[in-house]
């Protein structure tokens, strides 16, 4: 694909993978106009804001993996990168991801193989379990996978204000309006056009709105199956405590994690109740009775004792071809990219992203990690890379 030092760079979508493009832009060296399009500045319903922001090393997939190491070294020295106000809240307290018996060879494989990638993973057998973690019972696990380094949760909207502050200060332009249409010419997106009647020329156009991004090119006849799920988080108190508590994920679906005082978590709806969302941001309340709360209560006991504070929805990108995001060029509007569908890992990937994509538009190629396995050319063919661990 072309690559530029300067010339104008249209990015779709202000949101954290959005603002760590326009960013990576300038920490790469690009001197061009930058202009961000988010149709909300307050982010009450971005995807960002509503996420339960949390990192993990523990993917089946490499180049995830690579991904997520990066984006804990930066969240790790984040003043070091952004300066001594910046403060995320970065939790360094792991994933606990518990399995069946039967899938103990598949785990311990996986965690060897995250572990030659540079992860950290311990494979734990239910009495270590119960030793590391009192309180949480582990009958009917077979096994446990523990990130003791570059895994936890961190606060997104910190990070979020925080990227976007500084891609300010380096003359990053936010405009507010929605995107309607991406105007082509000569196999090139040339313009984009705003819901406010202005057009905005492009030399390279970075597609980064979300959970949308599937129907936003679908009028260029592009299929790109990248769908909104509503996703919901309830919020409790309860009074378990216990101080190594990591992010869990439970071999029935749920997870949890603190949150300040409180805890954190959430299921995946079943299948008949997960429509595409279209602007529905209204919480699946009878999760938590119906499904949540009692396998809760059967995997920590105590937590049978709990108060609910609140619940909010948010919306997943869902990448419904395979779970993993689309990062880099079509293959026919070459200077259209692609940095959509991480189907509920954008927010830990987005350093990461908004430095591949940087690559790409400076250089013509990645140079850091090879995101190429993540790229259109898998979508148009339709094979997927399926990512095995999916929460």
């Amino acid at each position: 694909m072309p690559s530029a030092n300067s010339g104008r760079v249209v990015i779709v979508g202000g949101g954290i993978i959005g603002s760590f493009c326009a960013w990576s832009l300038r920490q790469a060296g690009f001197a061009g106009s930058i202009t961000v399009v988010e149709k909300d500045p307050t982010y009450q319903y971005s995807s960002t804001a509503l996420s339960a922001a949390s990192i993990r090393t523990q993917f089946g997939t490499p180049t995830n993996i690579q991904m997520s190491l990066f984006g804990a070294h930066m969240f790790r020295n984040i003043k070091a990168v952004f300066g001594e106000e910046a403060d995320i809240g970065f939790q360094e307290k792991g994933y606990l991801i518990l399995g069946e018996s039967d899938q103990i060879a598949e785990r311990v494989a996986a965690a060897e193989m995250q572990c030659a990638q540079g992860a950290r993973i311990l494979a734990l057998d239910p009495d270590e379990l119960g030793v590391r973690f009192p309180g949480i019972s582990f009958d009917g696990v077979g096994i446990g996978t523990l990130g003791v380094q570059h895994e936890g949760w961190f606060d997104a909207w910190s990070l979020l204000s925080t990227v976007r502050r500084s891609a300010r200060q380096h003359g990053v332009h936010y405009v507010q309006a929605a995107v309607e249409t991406l105007e082509t010419h000569h196999a090139r997106v040339a313009s984009v056009g705003l819901s406010n009647g202005e057009k905005i020329p492009c030399d390279f156009c970075i597609l980064a709105s979300g959970a949308l991004s599937g129907r936003l090119v679908a009028s260029l006849g592009i299929a790109l199956p990248v769908v909104p799920k509503k996703r919901t988080v309830f919020c409790f108190k309860t009074p378990f405590r216990l101080e190594n508590f990591p992010m869990l994920f439970d071999s029935s679906g749920i997870w949890v994690r603190p949150e300040g005082d409180s805890y954190i978590g959430g299921i995946q709806p079943p299948a008949e109740k997960d429509a595409d969302a279209d602007g529905d941001f209204e919480p699946h309340h009878e999760l938590f009775e119906e499904l949540f709360w009692p396998l809760l209560a059967t995997r920590i006991p105590a937590m049978e004792e709990l108060r609910l504070h609140r619940a909010w929805a948010g919306h997943y990108e869902v990448n419904t071809l395979d779970h993993n995001g689309v990062v880099g060029a079509h293959d026919e509007l070459s200077n259209l990219i692609m940095a959509t569908g991480f189907s509920g890992h954008g927010v830990m990937h987005a350093p990461a992203v908004g430095r591949g994509v940087a690559e790409l538009v400076t250089t013509g190629e990645f140079r850091s990690i090879d995101m190429t396995p993540l790229g259109w050319g898998r979508i148009r063919s339709s094979t997927p890379l399926f990512e095995s661990i999916v929460y």
